[in-house]
């Protein structure tokens, strides 16, 4: 039996299917290029849609071997799918996860485009 406090959930990840794609929002790109108010130190933070499977750490690693950057924290968000209406009845869309990764404030930008 596995270690207690190593928990399996599915198979093991590549860094390639743990960070699905960016998330390109309004909101997201003013988190990685707005200077918080409460913090002496600009620190960008980036929106990703993850595998459900994925940790916390699971989703560091990743970004920073994708990336080449260094990343100070990640928070993580289980979204629930919308209902949408299909012809006559209702149906929804899966539910999927979210990740905002915080990077250092010597760690370089993420350039998307």
């Amino acid at each position: 039996m596995a270690n207690t406090s190593e928990r399996m959930r599915g198979p093991k990840l590549e860094p390639y299917q743990i960070i699905l794609r960016p998330l390109i929002t309004e909101k997201g790109t003013h988190q990685s290029q707005h200077r918080s108010e409460k913090r002496k130190h600009w620190a960008p933070a980036y929106s990703f849609e993850v595998n459900p499977w994925a940790t916390k750490t699971e989703i560091k690693a990743a970004v920073e071997e994708l990336f080449g950057v260094r990343v100070a924290k990640v928070r993580t968000q289980n979204r629930l799918g919308k209902q949408r209406r299909y012809r006559f009845k209702m149906g929804r869309l899966p539910n999927w996860k979210k990740a905002i990764v915080t990077l250092q404030p010597e760690s370089p930008v993420i350039e998307f485009f």
